[in-house]
């Protein structure tokens, strides 16, 4: 009978830690966020100053844009319950993450071939319907280019503007200080302190 007492009082107590712990965690969730989000953003500035064409560098950028695809969506569903600032922090920090492995691909020509190529195949649809002239031939050719072009000039001018917002956090010097703010904000908001806007507000 004691054993089993024992084994009964010692399952109770793991229950209780864990549940002590899924409870604290649910609790500080842009915290941790931060944290983690701080600490990895410091990863990828000390893996990238020693060799940014080293494979720690490289995983540590591919954590850096899956954890900042989870902050992104997580200050989207759940910012309404957070300090703003800590989530003004959190979406930045994610969106500078996400955006770094793509700082130098043209997404803007990607998707105006992908447009051009399905504007063709669409176009060949218009057999027996008003515009059939352009189900084929050199009309066909020509519409599906001038819509992929159209589609590039709108995409690229996007494209433009997010890439300079992601070369500006990217330039390490910033995402290292985007790092310690994060870390700083999340050690403040754990220990009770509020936020680094409540210090010099």
């Amino acid at each position: 009978m004691f054993p089993h007492s024992l084994y009964c009082i010692k399952a109770d107590t793991q229950s209780m830690d864990t549940s002590s712990i899924v409870d604290y965690i649910t609790g500080h969730i842009p915290e941790l966020i931060l944290l983690v989000g701080g600490l990895t953003a410091l990863a990828i500035v000390v893996t990238y100053v020693k060799d940014d064409s080293s494979k720690k560098y490289k995983l540590f950028m591919a954590l850096g844009f899956i954890f900042g695809i989870a902050m992104i969506v997580l200050c989207i569903s759940s910012y309404a319950g957070w300090p703003w600032f800590a989530s003004v922090i959190i979406a930045v920090a994610g969106f500078t993450m996400v955006i770094r492995p793509f700082r130098n691909i043209s997404f803007a020509a990607i998707l105006a071939i992908l447009i051009m190529v399905l504007a063709y195949l669409f176009l060949g649809e218009l057999d027996g319907t008003v515009l059939e002239f352009m189900a084929s031939g050199w009309p066909r050719i020509i519409a599906a280019f001038i819509l992929g072009a159209i589609a590039f000039m709108i995409t690229n001018f996007a494209e433009s503007i997010i890439k300079l917002f992601g070369k500006l956090f990217n330039w390490w010097p910033l995402l290292l200080v985007l790092g310690l703010v994060c870390i700083v904000e999340a050690i403040l908001m754990l220990a009770g302190y509020g936020s680094l806007y409540d210090l010099f507000t």
